[in-house]
């Protein structure tokens, strides 16, 4: 498996497959070609298909236009044989020749692939030797150990700098969120809605306090995903609101230290690792399970870790939270990552947080694995019709269009 650092991206939103991906595409091909005269960029399948939601053109244009004039292409009705988010880039010389092209995919989290294996460009030796759950609590069992610790052997102690810079993001989103008021792009003219959740949240007791906080700073990350603001994938910009959630529940009411926090991200980070390699977190490839459901077996994982959970207490939350993701489809209304987005981030958040107190409750053992469940997400997925993959052409998309 590769670093975790591939799962925590930080960037801008408001989609890691449609604009994170493609925007760094953009980037390598026009260093490449900055004598290029014109470019041509053919977009396929579910980038074709919700990428102006999505701001796809604007996320290329942006940096292919400083070099020279971009013509978009969409083509929604053509898949590409090795992922559904492909594109092809031209390089134009004054006569309209093309000197450059490059096929390349965006294939979930921000992160790219020439569908070449080993000779992918992208391709990175593992940091990780084991790439199951199964034989990651192996090792803890044998060694005595955590997750966490299983993450700081592989990826070494400058692992936890990285992990602050994540920290500190996450924790600036919530708050920018909160603060932040006023109509989200696009057509919907959605409002955010963080900051009224909070100050409502705030107005119970405390016993019915928690859970409203929690919506609030979910709602309050998406919201600046959709928005465009700074966020970190968790696994992805569409479920960037349920890790922060949960965990800055965690530090501002259950006043866990930093230290622990971190801990408990590098655990969340390593769950979703094993789905990424074993499976997808791309909506575009497996619906919304691999995405929201993904981030709620993260958040799930974190927090029974961070309740003094043993590793098959905390297994069992993780697959719990995926679990019940099963099928979930990724149908945005006009491709926007905001509805049922946003709402999605904040019942998943909750629902994290159930799964750790169920799992909590148990003795850590039962009958369906996290690998197991990994596994039937991936078919699943599969089996999902195309039209249920963010490609806004069924489910609750159907009927609205970008204008």
């Amino acid at each position: 498996m590769e670093s975790i650092k591939k799962i925590f991206r930080i960037g801008a939103g408001p989609s890691s497959s449609h604009t994170m991906g493609p925007q760094k595409a953009a980037i390598i091909f026009a260093d490449r070609n900055p004598q290029a005269k014109s470019f041509e960029v053919t977009l396929y399948g579910s980038l074709a298909a919700t990428g102006k939601g999505h701001m796809t053109d604007i996320a290329i244009t942006d940096v292919l236009g400083k070099v020279a004039p971009v013509e978009i292409l969409w083509k929604s009705d053509v898949r590409l044989p090795f992922h559904t988010n492909g594109m092809l880039f031209e390089a134009k010389a004054e006569d309209g020749s093309v000197i450059d092209s490059w096929t390349v995919y965006s294939v979930g989290g921000g992160a790219l692939s020439e569908g070449k294996g080993h000779d992918d460009m992208f391709f990175t030796n593992p940091v990780y030797e084991l790439s199951t759950m199964h034989d990651i609590m192996k090792w803890c069992e044998k060694n005595g150990r955590h997750f966490w610790e299983y993450v700081e052997e592989c990826e070494g102690v400058e692992i936890w700098d990285y992990l602050s810079e994540v920290w500190d993001t996450m924790q600036k989103a919530v708050e920018r969120g909160l603060e932040n008021e006023g109509v989200l792009p696009g057509p919907l003219n959605l409002s955010r809605k963080a900051a009224t959740y909070y100050i409502k949240a705030r107005a119970y007791k405390p016993s019915l306090q928690s859970r409203g906080m929690v919506y609030a700073y979910a709602l309050a990350v998406s919201e600046e995903n959709a928005g465009m603001g700074k966020i970190v994938t968790a696994p992805t910009c569409g479920s960037c609101g349920v890790v922060p959630a949960v965990l800055y529940a965690m530090s501002r009411h259950h006043e866990f230290s930093d230290t622990r926090i971190m801990r408990a991200l590098a655990t969340a980070g390593l769950f979703g690792n094993v789905v990424k390699s074993n499976a997808s977190i791309s909506g575009a490839e497996v619906g919304c399970q691999g995405e929201v459901g993904v981030a709620c077996a993260m958040a799930s994982a974190s927090a029974c870790q961070l309740f003094g959970g043993t590793p098959s207490q905390v297994e069992y939350a993780a697959e719990m939270g995926l679990e019940h993701h099963l099928g979930m489809t990724c149908d945005p209304v006009c491709g926007l990552v905001q509805i049922p987005c946003i709402e999605r981030n904040a019942f998943a958040a909750c629902r994290a947080l159930d799964a750790q107190l169920y799992a909590s409750f148990s003795d850590g053992r039962h009958r369906v694995s996290f690998d197991r469940v990994v596994e039937v997400m991936k078919k699943t997925g599969h089996d999902i019709p195309s039209l249920y993959k963010e490609t806004s052409e069924g489910g609750l998309a159907r009927g609205f269009e970008w204008e």
